[in-house]
């Protein structure tokens, strides 16, 4: 079992190898989307401030 090496192991191997910028790709990819600075206090009290209460159901006709 220890030379055993799974399809989706040896996909990944040959990606990684074929395509050496592929992780910093992902990483600027994550930083641009998702990895985002804190908000300050007193951004963050205006945006709470600027907030529309929501009707509990927005469908409802009457």
């Amino acid at each position: 079992m220890a030379g055993y090496v799974s399809e989706f192991t040896q996909f990944i191997t040959e990606l990684k190898a074929a395509r050496p910028h592929l992780e910093a790709d992902q990483r600027a990819g994550r930083s641009l989307l998702w990895d985002k600075k804190p908000l300050d206090v007193r951004e963050r009290a205006e945006q709470d401030a600027a907030r529309v209460p929501q009707k509990p159901y927005p469908y409802a006709t009457k």
